[in-house]
């Protein structure tokens, strides 16, 4: 097996489970901006040990600066875009049309890194889009009783460009940069962003500052520690389409716990979804 197919595959198992603590922060209605903001924190404080403690040297100042900054606002709103969603789609809905961003990463990765997938590759990335296509198609039908379906869509599409937007700057930054290095300035100023943001916004919107609160955004940062280093480090060796597209079928993951734990229905359409999922993950190993 692959170096890069096996962390491509912890970070999928890694950062799925962060995925359904989302929704969790949703259905107990914490703050998505402060939610963001501890998570972020705390990986910030995890990166920055591993940092110091490996002594790996910083890379260039200029393009470390430049790509964190852009790695860290795209990925900090599309987190609470992501929570946001939620408020007003399930998981089945929500999770898998953010995914339409790996379109925008795929056809980056062939336009400007000249990746040339495999015949295998290529059918297991189609599948990824059906499977988004299909899940896409029950939006208008399943919208959660006090949400609004425009609302839901609007926050989906933010966090699409946001999610591309953060896949693409962290493979051009771990192509010169160290992984700790990078990680612990990104997410520092992810949590200022968060944190700008939920002083801003937060006052008027649902959502309590209590323990649960923090812990939730503790976990989510546990989770995404692990999970993106792993996410950073197939990177490195492997390719971004096929990577990228592994990695974002973690929302599989927060569906079928989204099922367990709060009951959500799994319709033939999402069931055919997850079958088809872990076709694509098989083939883009080939």
């Amino acid at each position: 097996m692959e170096d890069w197919y096996f962390f491509s595959v912890a970070a999928l198992v890694l950062l799925g489970t962060q995925r359904f603590l989302y929704k969790v922060a949703a259905e107990k209605r914490c703050n998505s901006a402060l939610t963001t903001a501890v998570f972020m924190a705390t990986v910030t404080l995890l990166s920055a040990a591993v940092y110091f403690a490996s002594g790996d040297p910083a890379g260039n100042p200029v393009p470390l600066l430049v790509l964190a900054l852009l790695n860290s606002s795209s990925f900090a709103f599309a987190t609470i875009a992501n929570i946001e969603a939620l408020r007003h789609l399930p998981a089945g809905i929500t999770f898998p049309l953010t995914r339409l961003s790996l379109v925008v990463v795929i056809l980056f990765s062939v336009l400007y890194f000249g990746e040339r997938p495999q015949p295998l590759q290529w059918f297991g990335m189609l599948l990824v889009t059906a499977v988004v296509l299909l899940l896409g198609r029950e939006a208008k039908s399943h919208v959660r009783i006090d949400g609004n379906i425009r609302s839901g869509l609007l926050f989906v599409a933010v966090c699409v460009l946001c999610g591309a937007l953060a896949s693409i700057s962290s493979k051009l930054a771990v192509a010169a940069l160290g992984k700790a290095g990078f990680m612990t300035l990104s997410y520092l100023f992810a949590t200022c962003f968060s944190l700008a943001i939920e002083k801003q916004w937060g006052q008027g919107r649902a959502g309590g500052r209590g323990k649960q609160t923090l812990l939730l955004g503790m976990l989510m940062g546990v989770l995404n520690f692990f999970g993106f280093y792993a996410f950073l480090t197939a990177l490195d060796g492997g390719p971004l389409a096929a990577v990228a597209t592994i990695t974002g079928m973690h929302f599989v993951f927060a569906i079928v716990l989204s099922v367990l734990f709060y009951r959500e229905p799994m319709t033939v359409r999402r069931s055919l979804g997850i079958v088809l999922t872990l076709l694509a993950v098989f083939f883009l190993k080939q």
